[in-house]
């Protein structure tokens, strides 16, 4: 009986881990800015494209501008032996035309501080069983 009420506990138990291991990893996809920071953080940060893609539309989307964005970064680091780090200002979320677009400012900046870039940023997102990003372009 002991044994059989210890072993019940021990599941449950198993239960709850997993359960909440679940829970702290899904990813969160009910907030446009929400998913467009975590693209950011992924594409442009952690350079890490299967991050990325978890966040990015299912089939198409236009990534040309901040795939060359990424690739000067990745260049000017290379050739210059520096770091460059990126960040971004506030995300603002708007409808544009139907369409939900989500706008920041991204800044490079050398990790020596030595000189700073910042350009405007939109992010086109679509709701395909929640957001995800099907754009990027820089803003003129």
């Amino acid at each position: 009986m002991v044994l059989g009420l210890s072993a019940l506990l021990c599941l449950g138990g198993v239960g709850v881990v997993v359960s909440l291991y679940d829970e702290a990893t899904e990813i969160k996809r009910t907030a446009p800015d929400a998913v467009t920071d975590s693209f950011i953080r992924a594409y442009l940060v952690n350079r890490n494209d299967q991050e990325a893609s978890l966040y990015q539309c299912k089939s198409g989307g236009d990534f040309g501008e901040i795939a060359a964005f990424r690739d000067d970064i990745v260049g000017r680091e290379q050739q210059y032996s520096i770091g460059i780090r990126v960040t971004w200002t506030s995300l603002a979320v708007s409808n544009e035309g139907g369409q939900t677009v989500v706008t920041t400012d991204l800044r490079r900046a050398i990790t020596d501080g030595s000189e700073r870039t910042t350009d405007k940023w939109r992010f086109i997102l679509v709701d395909q069983n929640g957001w995800r990003v099907c754009g990027a372009a820089k803003v003129s």
